[in-house]
């Protein structure tokens, strides 16, 4: 279901959630530039994809509560934490830099 135009985009991984993604810290994808609906994809959009065909590991919970990014992981859009760019509703731009740290710390 792939789109004619794809958005080039790297997705990272630290701080203990590379083992959700097949200990792999950096993923470099080319994504549909639009959804099913012929909306631009999102973060959020992006957050299900990661989900749904990257995540290896089944403790998906550990990534996504209730449909959302797992409080305690900070969500980076090229370098700017995604608070300031419109969260899960940020429209994905080529060659965007989206990166997942989780500041959660078993114990």
């Amino acid at each position: 279901m792939s789109s004619a135009e794809d958005i080039p985009i790297i997705v990272e991984f630290t701080g203990g959630l590379e083992m959700l993604f097949a200990d792999e810290r950096k993923h470099k994808l080319s994504v549909p530039a639009k959804d099913s609906k012929g909306d631009a994809v999102t973060v959020g959009w992006l957050v299900e994809y990661l989900c749904d065909e990257l995540m290896r590991d089944m403790r998906k919970e550990m990534f996504v509560l209730d449909g959302h990014v797992r409080p305690g992981i900070l969500v980076l859009i090229n370098d700017a934490d995604w608070e300031l760019e419109g969260e899960a509703t940020y429209a994905l731009q080529p060659n965007d830099n989206i990166l997942f740290v989780s500041t959660l710390h078993g114990g």
